[in-house]
């Protein structure tokens, strides 16, 4: 009969469901604080400014903050406008940690992650591209019990998007499809700043890269890590010049590259 045949098609694709949606497993994990890590070189002119953000955005289910600044050897007043902010906000949880000479962000980071005291660790760059009010859109599925790792996509969502450099998102767009040529993934945005890790995964790991090799290096590594939960979501991006002080150039992309294979 008509109605027996619509049961008959109906109930494997049910079942299917029903099994796809028992696959997605939800493991919740309290999270009583969630640790900013922003590397800082020569950003004395906007250090306040995002530092305002961070200390402004209000994190769901009442989630501490915890920033942690790392100085990368400064040639300019930054340590001079992260002190006089600390002393003039001390209700922000301000871990300030300098180095002798200049790494790298990629080391910057190093040393912000080995000093996180939070369940999770996010990463700040100390310019305005990124909204720290978006935090809350990584937390989610964190929060929700689907997540150990979450990437903040720049090409997805309907988020706002400054017009700058077409060879600079060919390029983006490029090194992301390699990677996840070798990560099996499926990411739209490897070379983010915007990554929310579970902090004991990405402490485990032995992070090699001092500069932008950060970004294929980890991202190999949470990729290989077993039954890592990996989501993204779509972020807004006001990105800067090379006036305004961007850094990242042509040689980090090549060296993107040589991460993605030597990585993999």
């Amino acid at each position: 009969m008509k109605k027996d045949g619509i049961y008959v098609l109906i109930t494997p694709i049910s079942f299917y469901i029903f099994v796809l949606l028992l696959s997605v497993e939800k493991k919740t994990m309290k999270m009583d604080k969630l640790s900013i890590i922003i590397p800082a070189f020569n950003e004395a002119k906007t250090i306040h400014e995002i530092l305002d953000k961070v200390k402004d955005v209000v994190l769901i289910n009442a989630i501490e903050k915890e920033v942690i600044i790392v100085n990368d050897f400064s040639t300019d007043d930054t340590e001079k406008a992260i002190l006089k902010y600390k002393a003039e906000n001390p209700e922000l949880n301000i871990e300030y940690l300098a180095h002798d000479v200049n790494k790298g962000k990629g080391a910057a980071l190093h040393t912000g992650i080995k000093y996180a005291t939070g369940e999770y660790l996010i990463i700040q760059d100390a310019d305005l591209e990124y909204d720290p009010k978006e935090y809350n859109l990584l937390l989610q599925p964190v929060v929700d019990g689907f997540a150990d790792v979450v990437y903040g996509s720049r090409f997805i969502g309907g988020k706002p998007h400054r017009i700058l450099f077409f060879w600079h998102s060919i390029g983006n767009k490029f090194l992301t499809r390699l990677s996840n040529m070798f990560t099996n993934l499926n990411l739209t945005d490897m070379e983010t700043c915007y990554k929310l890790f579970r902090s004991d995964i990405i402490k485990s790991f032995d992070l090699k890269e001092n500069r932008f090799g950060f970004e294929p290096e980890v991202t190999s590594k949470v990729a290989k890590y077993k039954d890592v939960r990996i989501y993204e979501v779509g972020i807004s991006y006001y990105g800067r010049t090379y006036e305004e002080g961007k850094k990242i150039g042509w040689r980090d992309g090549l060296r993107a590259i040589y991460c993605i294979l030597k990585y993999h």
